[in-house]
């Protein structure tokens, strides 16, 4: 602050020492005065800077760190001071180009995209300013994630990357606060977006899918002839019971009779035996 005054007035003082004529009693500006006036605003401006939310402001001055600040709004500094500002909300990183590795079984994967959502810590902003500086994202964070996606799939299987794939994202930010924890750097979440396998094994994968439906079906099918083969036997078994029942409740009087009440009265127009009341059994 002490030094914002001086510059003030040291700039007002020039400006009315070369920019001011005291002849005959009267004042005249020069017009070299427009460059004292064009010197005086420049300086006011260096004396101001702005603080956003979420930020935080360290001041330097001739590139050494002088002190922060995380007060929003403007910030009032000397015209020798500069404003390093520092991005301390929660940030978004989405690799643009798809990488590759391979799984625990061998299994080539490409395209793999993933969103990590990360945080500065505030508190720590100075040290990573003094050992990254404001840059920090290609320098540090960039690396890290892709090494750590690496190392992290490389511990799963192909399929195990399909059915866990909740759990990898989770593995993937605990490793990943793991590298970048000491720079001030938090992995808040990570979100795997996408991921490809060559195509040897997606036509695998689809062969094996093709197998296990047919084998599923060869199933249904031997179980459905069970069924049918079982269905059979215990109708042919009530058939074999209700025919023996009725053999047994049948007598010949019985059916005598039976035959007699459908007989219409009328004899047949031919006849090969020798004794036609025999149908009869009345001889």
């Amino acid at each position: 602050m002490i030094l914002i005054i001086v510059s003030l007035i040291l700039t007002i003082l020039s400006c009315l020492i070369l920019g001011v004529d005291f002849e005959e009693d009267e004042f005249h500006f020069r017009p070299r005065a427009l460059a004292g006036l064009l010197w005086l605003l420049i300086i006011l401006f260096g004396c101001f800077s702005t603080v956003k939310t979420g930020e935080i402001g360290i001041k330097t001055r001739f590139g050494k760190i002088i002190g922060n600040t995380t007060n929003e709004g403007i910030i009032f500094k000397s015209p020798l001071e500069k404003i390093k500002k520092i991005n301390i909300k929660v940030q978004k990183y989405e690799n643009k180009n798809g990488l590759e590795t391979s799984t625990k079984d061998m299994q080539i994967v490409n395209n793999i995209k993933v969103v990590v959502n990360y945080q500065v810590d505030g508190k720590r902003a100075v040290n990573l300013y003094k050992t990254v500086g404001t840059n920090y994202k290609d320098t540090v964070l960039d690396p890290a994630i892709q090494e750590t996606i690496k190392a992290v799939i490389s511990q799963y299987t192909a399929e195990e990357l399909v059915t866990k794939r909740s759990e990898i994202s989770l593995d993937i930010s605990n490793k990943l606060n793991d590298r970048i924890n000491k720079y001030g750097i938090n992995s808040v979440s990570v979100s795997i977006n996408n991921f490809d396998f060559s195509e040897e094994y997606n036509k695998a994968i689809e062969n094996k899918a093709v197998a296990e439906q047919e084998v599923e079906t060869s199933k249904n099918q031997l179980e459905k002839a069970k069924v049918d083969a079982e269905t059979k036997k215990v109708k042919a078994q009530g058939e074999a019971e209700a025919n023996k029942l009725l053999e047994q409740s049948l007598t010949n009087e019985i059916i005598e009779q039976q035959f007699i009440e459908k007989w219409d009265g009328k004899l047949p127009s031919t006849y090969a035996g020798k004794d036609i009341l025999g149908i009869f059994n009345l001889k």
